[in-house]
């Protein structure tokens, strides 16, 4: 399936995006391998990640993307290690250039009426604009995925990556311009044509724009770092309470923003304020920190903590906001040198 006018979209067809707190049946994930994603350290992440692994374990399938049976077996002893209920876990020979899902992973819609209950969407994929040659490989990572599962692949053929967007599973996605808009993703598109493609592929109503990302992310701005919603109608946003920091007056505009939206009912956003973790400089670059960058599995809120003082704060707000749910906090110091952190790293598939 293509972006041929001929061909209906997923929303013609009834299909929508579920939001992250609805049930998934598995958490998809690409075990890291890319040393140039974590010069120098990327042993040092395996103990955080595989602890992230146990953690969905407990209430969901986990479907690993690994290149070959070597490094299942490499992944497969720091699971064990770990303790990770390995009958959860289920890998896929499906190389991959890196490890970050969210963005190369397969997009999954549902309609409960069609005979296709659950489609995929396949975004083009160049890697942030082009900063991380080559990416051919998790470029066709769904459609590879797709095929495992006999499930249709749509193809909208334009730039999008998982993390530059969140949905409220009721008609509502929001995103950023400073992501969406810039020329190394779409350059022959406008905004208008973003949003129609954004309506059409992921079968939303409304197209919520803030304007920022945080200094630090390379991927110029990607929402999961800044606003997350946590229910319908209510959203997390980060916030820095140092005047003199680089993220103070970006993540204002974006909090003036959310304040000034409206959902497709009429009613405001309800916005819980975060504040960001202390900075974090790693060999002269400021890391792109950020506890909104938490992963929701069907038990769990996944938190990446810092060695932070602000770290129990930010996982008291967090736990407030899911009542239903077990906050975990998970070490992502050494995670977030690869400049993201667990929701990066993961796609939810819904039951």
């Amino acid at each position: 399936m293509t972006n041929d006018p001929i061909q209906s979209t997923p929303k013609d067809l009834g299909y929508h995006f579920p939001a992250e707190f609805a049930p998934h049946l598995a958490t998809w994930l690409s075990w890291p391998h890319k040393e140039a994603s974590w010069p120098g350290k990327i042993e040092t992440i395996y103990p955080s990640y595989s602890e992230f692994v146990k953690t969905l374990a407990e209430s969901e399938l986990v479907r690993i993307n690994v290149a070959n049976e070597a490094l299942k077996s490499f992944a497969v002893s720091h699971l064990e290690k770990a303790g990770v209920n390995m009958q959860q876990v289920h890998f896929y020979m499906n190389p991959t250039n890196d490890a970050w899902c969210r963005d190369h992973g397969p997009a999954f819609l549902i309609n409960e009426k069609a005979e296709h209950r659950k489609v995929i969407v396949d975004w083009n994929y160049n890697a942030w604009g082009n900063k991380y040659p080559p990416f051919d490989l998790d470029d066709i990572i769904p459609t590879l995925i797709g095929k495992e599962f006999g499930l249709p692949v749509f193809h909208p053929g334009i730039i999008m990556e998982g993390g530059s967007v969140e949905f409220n599973g009721k008609g509502s996605l929001m995103t950023s311009t400073a992501c969406l808009l810039n020329p190394n993703r779409n350059p022959h598109l406008n905004q208008e044509q973003i949003e129609w493609y954004l309506c059409n592929y992921y079968g939303v109503e409304q197209i919520l724009w803030v304007g920022e990302g945080i200094v630090g992310d390379d991927t110029d701005g990607h929402i999961d770092d800044t606003v997350r919603f946590v229910n319908e109608d209510t959203v997390i946003t980060v916030i820095e309470e140092n005047t003199n920091d680089e993220n103070y007056a970006l993540l204002q505009t974006n909090l003036k923003q959310l304040q000034a939206m409206r959902l497709l009912n009429g009613k405001q956003l309800n916005i819980v304020e975060l504040s960001m973790p202390d900075e974090l400089i790693y060999e002269d670059q400021r890391l792109p920190c950020s506890y909104a960058n938490f992963y929701i599995s069907n038990k769990h809120v996944i938190v990446p903590t810092f060695r932070s003082k602000k770290d129990e704060r930010a996982l008291q707000i967090i736990a407030d906001c899911f009542p239903d749910r077990i906050v975990k906090g998970i070490d992502s110091t050494d995670i977030i040198w690869g400049l993201g952190s667990f929701h990066c790293l993961s796609q939810q598939e819904p039951l």
